[in-house]
């Protein structure tokens, strides 16, 4: 089983923004249950998702209306939660290094 660092940054980000609390939920979901061991196991997964360099993953949320960037650690089943953002928020960063 995955462990989610931190549900409580998109907690914080979906009460802000309830739009997308539902779909944040759903991917929680999603990930806590995959058991995912490689990138492309998450790839398989969630076929829109990015895959970065450094073990990082963007996820399309909400059709794309926001970001979700996450660093995996595979071997601990750990993920970290790096940004959540609009997509234009996104375009500001740069998720290789966040």
């Amino acid at each position: 089983m995955e462990r989610i660092f931190a549900k409580s940054t998109l907690k914080e980000y979906w009460g802000q923004h309830p739009d997308i609390e539902q779909y944040l939920k759903t991917w929680y979901d999603t990930a806590m249950n995959s058991g995912w061991e490689t990138l492309n196991a998450v790839k398989q997964t969630y076929i829109n998702a990015s895959i970065l360099k450094d073990s990082r993953i963007v996820f399309n949320i909400k059709g794309n209306s926001y970001r979700l960037v996450v660093k995996f650690n595979f071997e601990k089943q750990w993920i970290f939660v790096r940004f959540i953002g609009t997509h234009s928020d996104y375009d500001k960063i740069d998720a290789n290094t966040i």
